[in-house]
């Protein structure tokens, strides 16, 4: 890759990856506070300051290392966790359920409005293609945070989710495996189980669900 394409990749995914992290974590801190745990508030972490969020390994260093060793097959990253304090909660196990959701949530409604900017900037007839791509940089970088983050392994916000739902017995089990999940993820992820099983289907189902929802929109728009 020529160097002033690299450059304009980063600048098409540059703000999509920014917003992704920031509200995603930023959501995490709103539901937490919602729920009764004001530690995120505390230490500054509800707001929408990306500075507050990037992880300077997880955010940049990781991400352009994958991104120039793989040239650009395979790319992960992570921004700086919101603290969120369980016990705070006022029912930690059914909680802990909103909380983790908050993330991958606001990262599906995400791609959803970078959906909308795309039909509306295509049905007005802009044809730039920078503005088109960074649309369509959104809508996949929202989606595969909303995927992997929802695979059914602590810490990613999946395993907390999996946690509140199991009865105790089960959820204590899989709490366990949290100091180790992050290895497990990433093991399972070269191996191209996460891949295959996982992101490919429910990307595919997200990509459908943001097409049945805005078909109403761009056939206004035709």
């Amino acid at each position: 890759m020529e160097l002033s394409e690299l450059i304009q990749t980063v600048l098409i995914y540059a703000l999509p990856v920014l917003f992704a992290i920031t509200i995603h974590e930023a959501a995490h801190g709103y539901a937490a506070r919602h729920f009764g745990d004001n530690t995120a508030a505390m230490m500054g972490r509800i707001t929408l300051n990306p500075i507050k969020h990037i992880d300077p390994v997880g955010t940049i260093l990781m991400p352009l290392l994958l991104y120039f060793a793989t040239s650009g097959a395979f790319l992960f990253g992570y921004a700086k966790p919101v603290p969120v304090r369980f016990d705070q909660l006022r029912h930690p196990k059914r909680d802990m359920i909103w909380v983790a959701l908050a993330g991958p949530a606001s990262n599906f409604m995400q791609a959803l409005l970078w959906g909308v900017a795309l039909v509306v900037l295509v049905g007005a007839g802009l044809n730039e293609r920078f503005f088109l791509e960074m649309c369509r940089a959104g809508i996949l970088v929202n989606l595969v945070m909303w995927a992997f983050n929802l695979f059914p392994l602590p810490p990613l916000d999946g395993g907390r989710i999996l946690v509140g739902l199991l009865p105790w017995k089960q959820a204590h089990a899989v709490a366990r495996i949290e100091p180790y999940g992050f290895f497990i993820v990433m093991a399972l992820v070269i191996a191209g189980v996460v891949g295959s099983y996982w992101l490919r289907p429910l990307m595919n189902l997200g990509y459908g669900a943001i097409d049945l929802v805005l078909s109403p929109l761009i056939a206004l728009l035709r």
